[in-house]
């Protein structure tokens, strides 16, 4: 009875090269035995880097490089992306922040990509720089990405 309170002893893994392919699958897996109340975010530190002593039993083992992700939109990125990861916090929190202001998306109008505009979300003092990348949100989730729709 007493063996369910115990934490499991602490594993050595090996530190391996991980593809962003293994990385995701791994994600998945843990997402899968995540209770329903605890959130993804649990898995990202305060540097967008990822947990890896979380991941480590789905990867069998502790990745060389380091991986970021989005606390907002989850998406992940290289080492040499990790301003991207800040990059898409800062314009999520923005254009949340903006839709719950003024019951709208912060696009200019009539524009089908669905581009964030700086200009508005700067008129509301909702940001104090423009990210060198561009961002659009999703029409159906309103999750920006810097991937340009179709």
């Amino acid at each position: 009875m007493w063996k369910l309170f115990k934490k499991p002893k602490n594993i050595e893994y090996p530190v391996k090269d991980i593809s962003m392919h293994e990385l995701k699958q791994a994600i998945r897996q843990y997402i899968d035995q995540l209770p329903d109340h605890v959130p993804l975010s649990t898995l990202i530190k305060d540097d967008l880097s990822i947990n890896y002593q979380e991941l480590a039993p789905f990867l069998k083992g502790i990745p060389i490089k380091t991986y970021y992700m989005s606390k907002e939109t989850y998406d992940l990125f290289d080492e040499d992306e990790k301003h991207l990861a800040e990059d898409h916090d800062y314009i999520q929190k923005a254009v949340d922040q903006y839709i719950g202001l003024s019951s709208e998306l912060p696009v200019i109008h009539g524009d089908p990509y669905l581009k964030v505009s700086y200009h508005k979300l700067m008129q509301r003092g909702l940001i104090s720089y423009r990210p060198h990348a561009e961002f659009f949100i999703n029409g159906k989730d309103h999750l920006v990405t810097t991937t340009r729709p179709k």
